[in-house]
């Protein structure tokens, strides 16, 4: 009985709690359903501004690049022409004095005068340096002396040899005594003639108390003060003499140039040869004068020998200049400006400009340059347009705009007269032209 009541009152007890934990559980998952459908319209709205705006952006970049496409990029262009141009090999040369000499003395003595001033230009016989002559003059009578006396005793023998021969011929001598005294006349020639042997060196020890110079040239420093004794064993000498008028450049070409040089060499052609300063100016105009005979099997090159007239004094002694040599000259080449020709990874090109304002990228091969302009072997014709600026942004099949230029002919002048063989008006023109050719609009 006690049990049954206790189930029975149990039971609705149970189920009383379980219906307030339900009612307590439903207001919580309400709220996580509510929280999971608000996070998820949060990223369903994310996802589309983020559409939008790639979309968007897209758009634009796509817009820009149609822009980018169809607007044109300014250059300036030049005309490719046919001319003339040199055909040079340059070359690293060393300035060389025609003669150098250290000047010495040949005897010993107290100098007593110099006469020349440091870095004076002397001629070939001007005095250079005097030594003390009363030695060599006291030397030289003595000798004079020894030679007239013995002069007198060969005079006397020769006397006594004639009267002797006439004593012979009437038998009144012995032949013994007359061949006696036909030895002793030899014997006193001899003398005689040591005798003046003895003066002529005499005199000419006496000459070298005058140092002359041996050449015309330009001295350097004094080696030793007037006072000192000089001897002709001195290492330094007296001064340095160097013949500079006309002076000589020795530069070295690789042996491979040879097949280039020689042809015209051995048919003794005069081939200029200019030398530069390491600006490229140049400073003086010569002439090949000789060809070494040998290779140089360390350096697989050649000496050459310029020489200049060198009247402005211009080049100087040991002085470093780039040499360049005009071997040829080759007539009716194509001709454009040195600032059209690019280097990269197609290899050598140019940009030419067709009808319709594109830019087609064109390799060429490149033939001998001559100041601003470069010679085209193969790649683009007399009369087409080249890019010399603004091909730092071009593309093959890039669109273009370009300005004509002064004179209504694009680049015309950029290859300058092709008659006009002078150098100066020459580079002239090609510098203008290059400055001409097609204004960037």
């Amino acid at each position: 009985m006690a049990l049954d009541t206790g189930v029975r009152s149990g039971l609705p007890v149970a189920d009383e709690h379980d219906e307030h934990s339900t009612a307590r559980t439903r207001p919580k998952r309400l709220s996580k359903l509510l929280l999971i459908i608000a996070l998820a319209v949060l990223l369903a709205t994310l996802v589309g501004i983020w559409a939008f705006v790639e979309h968007n952006s897209a758009t634009q970049a796509a817009s820009k690049r149609r822009s980018d496409a169809s607007r044109a990029i300014p250059v300036r262009t030049a005309a490719a022409t046919t001319g003339s141009v040199d055909r040079n090999v340059d070359a690293l040369g060393t300035v060389t004095a025609l003669n150098t000499v250290t000047v010495r003395s040949r005897v010993d003595g107290p100098l007593v005068s110099v006469p020349f001033h440091e870095g004076q230009l002397v001629a070939a016989g001007d005095l250079l340096a005097k030594i003390d002559p009363r030695t060599f003059q006291v030397a030289l009578d003595q000798a004079a002396g020894q030679l007239v006396h013995d002069q007198s005793q060969l005079a006397d023998a020769r006397v006594d040899l004639d009267r002797y021969n006439g004593l012979l011929a009437k038998d009144s001598i012995a032949k013994q005594q007359v061949d006696s005294q036909v030895y002793m006349v030899k014997q006193l020639e001899g003398t005689v003639r040591s005798d003046q042997a003895a003066v002529e060196n005499a005199r000419l020890q006496l000459e070298f108390t005058r140092i002359t110079a041996p050449f015309p040239g330009r001295v350097g420093l004094r080696q030793i003060d007037p006072g000192n004794m000089i001897h002709a064993t001195d290492t330094n000498g007296l001064v340095l003499l160097t013949q500079t008028h006309p002076i000589t450049v020795i530069f070295a070409v690789p042996s491979d140039q040879l097949t280039q040089i020689l042809p015209h060499w051995r048919k003794g052609e005069e081939l200029a040869v200019t030398a530069l300063d390491r600006d490229g100016k140049p400073l003086a105009q010569g002439k090949l004068a000789a060809v070494d005979n040998q290779i140089d099997v360390t350096t697989g090159t050649v000496k050459l020998k310029g020489q200049f007239d060198n009247t402005d004094d211009a080049l100087f002694p040991a002085q470093f200049v780039n040499a360049r040599l005009k071997v040829a000259t080759l007539s009716g080449v194509t001709l454009v400006p040195s600032a059209a020709v690019q280097r990269g990874a197609p290899g050598t090109f140019v940009y030419v400009v067709d009808a319709n304002n594109t830019v087609n990228l064109r390799k060429v091969t490149l033939g001998p340059a001559s100041g601003d302009l470069v010679s085209i072997a193969t790649g683009v014709k007399p009369g087409e347009q080249v890019v010399i600026d603004g091909v730092d942004k071009l593309r093959d099949g890039s669109k273009v705009s370009t300005a004509p230029a002064r004179g209504g002919k694009a680049g015309a002048a950029a290859a300058g007269d092709p008659a006009d063989t002078s150098a100066g008006s020459k580079s002239v023109r090609r510098k203008k032209a290059a400055t001409d050719g097609q204004a960037t609009s």
